[in-house]
Parts: C-alpha cells; structure tokens; sequence
C-alpha cells in the first residue's frame, strides 16, 4: 500500500466564493468578515491536513488539553470584495517558539491580492490557564507547512 503525500496547497490554499450575506449595506465585505474567514481557513487547513476539530477545539464530549486563543489579530484591505467574487486564501503559519505560532493569510480574487491578515495563537493549558507547549498535531502542521509539498497527512 502506497502512502498518500499532499502538496501544501491542498492545505494551505483555500477557496470560496464571496456571498451576499458577507456584504454590508454598501455592497462590499464588512470588515469583520475577513477575520472569520481567517479562522474558517484555519480550521479547514488543520482538517484537511489530518487534525481533528475535535484535537483543537472544545467540543461537548471533550475538552484538549491545549488551548490556543488568539493573542493579536491584524487586518490591512487593498481592494473592495462584492458579491460573487471568487477568493482564494493562502495561509503562512510560522512557529514563533515552542508555545506561539501565528498564521499571516493572504487573500486575492483573480490576479490581485485584496486584502492581508494575520493572527497569532498563544498555547495555554486548559485546566491551569497558564503557558504551555504546543500539542504535537499542531506541531507537525506548522512543521509540514514550512517544508512545503511532499509531505505524508496525519
């Protein structure tokens, strides 16, 4: 049996179309939306790269054992978004040291990039709220995505 190898892009290059529902009452995306899709693009890089919400996120039958809030978000728009425009997310997660990591995302419709973003993730332990190491599936997300294609899924 051959093992599966992805590329990168199939977990750090997103695409969606913009919806009417993302608009605000002057026909382009509200503000707020680009940092949605952040964390949207996000989730879906981890899951299509193998880790489970469930590792990551709290659900009602489980609580990680790592938390990982975000600490500093940033957003900078270079080009309206309406209604129907195709989008494509890139992501840039970088480690920052053992317990810190942060994703830089890059969004453009078409040929021309639209709008940047950043957030960074601290990771706490969930019982005490203190500092901790990252959990060994998000290392190994952050360590595939630097290394780029090639690379087996979890």
């Amino acid at each position: 049996m051959v093992a599966e190898v992805m590329r990168s892009d199939d977990w750090l290059l997103l695409c969606r179309t913009v919806r009417f529902g993302d608009t605000d009452a002057a026909g382009v995306v509200h503000f707020a939306r680009l940092l949605e899709w952040c964390h949207q693009a996000y989730e879906e890089s981890l899951e299509r790269f193998g880790v489970a919400a469930a590792t990551v996120f709290p659900t009602l039958a489980a609580q990680p054992d790592v938390a990982l809030p975000i600490v500093h978000c940033s957003a900078d728009f270079r080009r309206p978004l309406v209604c129907g425009d195709p989008l494509a997310i890139a992501l840039e997660p970088k480690r920052l040291d053992p317990g810190c990591f942060e994703v830089s995302y890059r969004f453009s419709s078409g040929e021309q990039e639209v709008a940047r973003a950043l957030t960074r993730h601290l990771a706490i332990d969930a019982a005490t709220r203190e500092r901790c190491p990252l959990s060994e599936p998000i290392n190994r997300w952050l360590e595939a995505s630097s290394l780029g294609s090639g690379i087996q899924p979890l």
